[in-house]
């Protein structure tokens, strides 16, 4: 079968690959209808996340058909349509219980203090291959596939493998309260997601920023007034659209690959499957990226932390969600403690929402497919990449079709 393969920083192919097999009791196999690109793979394919091993299959997003089960997968029949959700998670530890998927003690072979497991990505999180292939291996399938409803269809699954939850996610934790004004940094996918969140949490006023054109026009489209960091200061300006006062609610879904136009510090390599530009990167990565923790103040991740407490009321709360790399350690926490903000983060624990957003989309409350931007088909998957690397108009978010 075809999948998306890493081999090395910049380095990502479109290749023959052997096809999954039940390995454990409570695995699946998935046959994938539809996958997606999202913003976490390209830190895979930068070398933000380190750690990746040659040969793992990209991609934590999909919906599919079940092809066969485990024996202990009781709550699927083979040929049930299903969204397959990007974290692992066992379902019966006391972390599923509490609805903590993300902290799960057993999805992770690395042991109860290793972290998310996820498809598609480091050593550090299993390592699992992902779902940009024909077909995948779903471990703990009982929870971490759902079933689909007729209504709801793949475009619109495909958005609730994580960039839906992990908008909900943000807001959730944000805290957001009816009237609240609230401030979302970031309007790639989970950015737009975060914002529609916060419009079904009734929130009296949303400010995007960003400066991408097109993503501050989606924003727009959703009611949120937006500001452009390239051409004003976002601080200032948030502070001018609040009298003074600054914003209840902030959520960063930007994360460690950020752009700022004005410190002069690209965010990280972007990719290209030329052998000389692989050379340039795997000089150039470790001193441009956080895995030797060599971020210093000013670059985009911490500018966009800094621009969040500086927008920030006093006492509000900051949510953040866009990914940074734990050897990220820049964050700006004197003035943060000196206006009592509550902060709070993480990994979204996507089965503990998926279920309601499912049924949101099925009873019309939402269409999430008005943040996709293309659907491409499988065989287009580089040239895809290329695109959602760099950025380029009309390119928020792209659905890969089988």
């Amino acid at each position: 079968m075809k999948a998306v393969v890493f081999h090395g920083v910049g380095d990502i192919r479109f290749e023959d690959v052997p096809e999954p097999s039940i390995e454990q009791p409570t695995d699946a196999i998935v046959r994938i209808t539809s996958s997606a690109i999202c913003g976490t793979d390209l830190h895979m394919v930068r070398g933000t996340m380190a750690d990746m091993k040659p040969g793992t299959i990209l991609g934590h997003e999909a919906v599919g058909v079940v092809e066969e089960l485990g024996p202990m997968v009781r709550n699927f029949d083979r040929g049930d349509r299903v969204v397959v959700l990007s974290t692992i998670a066992c379902g019966y530890c006391s972390y599923c219980r509490a609805g903590y998927f993300a902290q799960c003690d057993n999805a992770n072979p690395g042991g109860n203090r290793a972290g998310t497991a996820f498809f598609g990505g480091p050593a550090t999180s299993g390592p699992f291959n992902g779902l940009q292939a024909e077909k995948a291996r779903i471990p703990f399938a009982n929870v971490t596939m759902v079933k689909l409803p007729e209504e709801v269809s793949d475009d619109q699954a495909i958005l609730i493998s994580d960039i839906f939850p992990t908008g909900w996610f943000g807001a959730e934790l944000a805290e957001i309260e009816d009237g609240d004004t609230v401030a979302v940094f970031g309007c790639g996918p989970v950015g737009q997601f975060a914002i529609a969140s916060a419009k079904l949490m009734n929130a009296g006023r949303i400010i995007a920023v960003d400066h991408h054109p097109d993503r501050l026009a989606m924003a727009r489209r959703q009611g949120a007034e937006c500001v452009d960091f390239d051409a004003e200061d976002p601080v200032e300006t948030i502070l001018q659209m609040t009298g003074g006062i600054g914003v209840d609610r902030a959520i960063d879904a930007v994360g460690v690959d950020a752009e700022h136009a004005h410190t002069g510090s690209p965010a990280g390599p972007s990719w290209n499957e030329s052998r000389e530009f692989q050379k340039e990167v795997r000089q150039v990565a470790p001193k441009q990226n956080v895995r030797d923790g060599s971020w210093k103040p000013g670059n985009a991740p911490s500018q966009v932390l800094r621009w969040a407490v500086e927008s920030l009321a006093k006492a509000g709360t900051l949510s953040i969600i866009g990914v940074y790399s734990e050897a990220l350690n820049v964050f700006p926490i004197g003035q943060a403690m000196e206006k009592n903000l509550t902060i709070k983060m993480g990994n979204c624990n996507h089965r503990r929402y998926a279920p309601h957003l499912i049924e949101l989309v099925r009873t019309g409350a939402i269409d999430p497919t008005r943040i996709l931007t293309k659907v491409v088909e499988m065989e287009k998957v580089l040239d895809a990449y290329r695109h959602f690397d760099r950025r380029d108009s009309g390119w928020t978010k792209v659905e890969l079709k089988a």
